[in-house]
């Protein structure tokens, strides 16, 4: 209780005047185990005593941090001791870079403690109407001769999607969440404030027409990538998963393939990871005749290569390699995918997108979603749903019954392209093939 003549009351000892109000302190142990003072403060005594009392019960139940960190420096703990160990490479990776371009420059010197949800709600918006080229200055960066837009003073309105602001206060609401978890904040202001759900974009896969046309393709050029392309036509394989496939992991007697490892590049590195993206991706798959032979010559070339190669050869034992032995990079597989797309006179789609097209002969071949979703290796069967079945045609169904005998290439369209290649293309020491 307060006196009312202003003198201190009993158990008031550390509240006294400062400023043009009052503050008071009480000694807390902090996370680290020392012994500090933690002061509080407030226009009048009344303010002041009950904050000494609030600080009071707190120190009773555990540890207190005697000063409270700015966003940005929380942020940059979390990435470090929360993010780093526990998520995957790639995912880290992502994290680092949504907190640096997209949380810090706007939000970074609000103390932690501070956060209120206007501040949220202010951060949302100006986000979804910054102009990414000028805030990162991406037009600045090259040289005076290739700038075209912002540099200029044209502003070419590079905005982030909705999809990519909600991904942005996704990853903040899971940064606050582990402030709460460790009691630096009372309540996660991100999670408070709604936002619309983007709408999904739902790809346009290609037809099993386009899929044998390009798979024909392939075969007819001796593509080295031809394996590859029929393991993400046929089995859906992520293209980290296809490039990480090692030897080990095909068993080419008993028509199994096991999905353990990727192949991704990461902050300039390129990983060969031992985990697949989620524990139902790491699976055993039955291999279709058609994987079965596209794997046995694809074993074939690789001998040839390193026959060739000899001291220049690098063994990995990974499935898809360059001339030298050397792991393909993510980038030029993307590469000559697309330009595999353009060979074969088929729509250009995303690799990422032929898992839609592997779910889309699945879901006209009725197959049961259940399977589907084992062979696509989805860990919820409303991804397999929702997201990645685009049924076809009925002239389409019909004709997927012979999905195993056309995209086995033995049947071609016409002879004009049989026989363009002897001798199979070799990919130079990026993994690239020489056009």
């Amino acid at each position: 209780m307060v006196c009312v003549s202003g003198k201190r009351g009993n158990g008031e000892g550390s509240i006294y005047p400062y400023r043009n109000g009052f503050a008071a302190y009480v000694w807390v142990t902090t996370p680290e185990g020392d012994r500090k003072r933690k002061y509080v403060y407030g226009p009048t005594r009344k303010d002041v005593h009950e904050k000494w009392l609030k600080l009071h019960n707190e120190a009773k139940k555990g540890p207190v941090d005697t000063s409270t960190p700015t966003l940005a420096n929380y942020l940059a703990y979390w990435l470090r001791e929360v993010v780093e160990p526990n998520l995957r490479p790639l995912t880290a990776a992502t994290y680092e870079t949504t907190v640096r371009l997209y949380i810090v420059p706007l939000l970074g010197p609000k103390r932690l403690d501070r956060l209120t949800v206007q501040d949220m709600r202010g951060w949302l918006n100006r986000l979804a109407e910054t102009c990414q080229c000028c805030a990162q200055g991406k037009d600045d960066r090259r040289p005076e001769e290739r700038q075209r837009c912002c540099a200029k003073g044209e502003c070419c309105r590079q905005t982030l999607s909705k999809r990519s602001v909600n991904d942005a206060r996704t990853i903040l609401r899971s940064a606050l969440t582990n402030a709460m978890v460790e009691e630096r904040i009372s309540k996660n202001v991100a999670q408070l404030v709604k936002v619309q759900r983007a709408r999904r974009k739902r790809p346009d896969p290609w037809s099993v027409e386009e899929a044998c046309s390009f798979l024909e393709n392939a075969q007819t050029w001796r593509d080295y990538l031809y394996a590859a392309y029929v393991l993400i036509l046929v089995l859906g394989l992520r293209k980290g998963e296809v490039l990480g496939l090692t030897w080990s992991d095909v068993n080419l007697d008993t028509g199994e393939l096991h999905i353990r490892h990727q192949l991704q590049r990461v902050r300039r590195r390129l990983l060969h990871t031992d985990t697949a993206k989620t524990e139902a991706s790491e699976a055993v798959l039955p291999l279709p005749d058609i994987c079965l032979a596209a794997l046995r010559l694809r074993k074939k070339e690789q001998a040839v290569a390193r026959e060739r190669a000899a001291d220049l050869w690098t063994e990995s034992d990974l499935v898809f390699t360059t001339r030298n032995g050397t792991p393909v990079e993510p980038r030029n597989f993307t590469r000559e995918f697309d330009r595999r797309c353009e060979r074969a006179g088929v729509r250009r789609i995303r690799v990422h997108d032929t898992r839609h097209t592997c779910a889309s002969l699945l879901a006209a071949l009725d197959v049961h979603p259940r399977i589907a979703m084992q062979i696509l290796r989805h860990s919820e069967i409303a991804v397999t749903m929702e997201v990645y079945t685009h049924v076809p045609s009925a002239d389409t169904r019909r004709a997927l019954r012979k999905l195993g005998k056309a995209l086995g290439g033995s049947k071609r369209k016409d002879g004009k392209e049989k026989g363009k290649r002897d001798q199979e293309e070799q990919p130079d020491g990026d993994g690239r093939q020489e056009p």
